[in-house]
């Protein structure tokens, strides 16, 4: 039963850490190419972000909750009755709803920029209210991955 135990806890925390890192990696390098304002440049980035969520972090989203279901159960932990797992399900869907709307604009951010780039144009006023919005939206996602972080080592009796 403990080589299950490890086995989960390692695909756990390798999860997290390709959801975090990936998602930290796609906002550093989205964010710089806008900031610079190459609109080829903008175009290559999108794209690569685009297909890295598809990758990455869409595998990961999905198997983070299966393994943490899993490690609940072989630990006899009831994830319903655990506060700080409660807790934790509550920021991964808030999380969530961060994350979604953000793919969306990312798969539009890249089509206008891909398209501006084709043209020879600079990008339109709507790429840049898309680009205000996705990065409004990753910092409650950002934030509340650490928090879930913080929540499943520390394990808190107090909430």
């Amino acid at each position: 039963m403990m080589e299950i135990y490890w086995a989960l806890k390692l695909a756990h925390i390798l999860g997290a850490a390709v959801l975090f890192g990936t998602g930290l990696g796609i906002a550093f390098f989205m964010f710089l190419a806008d900031r610079r304002g190459n609109v080829a440049g903008i175009a290559t980035t999108a794209r690569t972000v685009v297909v890295a969520d598809f990758l990455f972090t869409a595998p990961a989203v999905v198997l983070q909750p299966i393994t943490g279901f899993a490690l609940a159960h072989v630990q006899g932990l009831n994830p319903f009755s655990e506060q700080w797992l409660v807790v934790s399900l509550v920021l991964y869907v808030l999380v969530g709803l961060c994350w979604l709307p953000v793919v969306a604009l990312q798969i539009r951010m890249r089509d206008v920029a891909i398209a501006a780039a084709d043209e020879g144009v600079e990008l339109p006023a709507d790429y840049h209210r898309q680009m205000r919005r996705w990065f409004i939206l990753g910092w409650p996602a950002f934030l509340g991955v650490i928090a879930i972080f913080w929540l499943m080592i520390v394990r808190p009796e107090f909430i």
